[in-house]
């Protein structure tokens, strides 16, 4: 899952425009590290913060084949 679409999935944001303008503002970490591309591909167990609030990256389901 890319990053904008994660903020959205849990509701951090309401539009895809939301989560590029908190990205591209330096706002958001990946696993400790600003992140400004909204593109980033998030791996599970990764830890994406917003404003002193932290999101776990988990895998739901299962990837294609198994």
């Amino acid at each position: 899952m890319k990053l904008d679409q994660f903020l959205k999935f849990q509701g951090l944001t309401l539009t895809g425009g939301q989560a590029k303008h908190l990205i591209r503002s330096g706002l958001v970490t990946v696993n400790g590290d600003t992140e400004i591309r909204r593109g980033r591909q998030l791996n599970p167990g990764d830890i994406v913060t917003l404003d002193d609030q932290s999101f776990e990256v988990k895998l739901d389901t299962p990837a294609l084949g198994e």
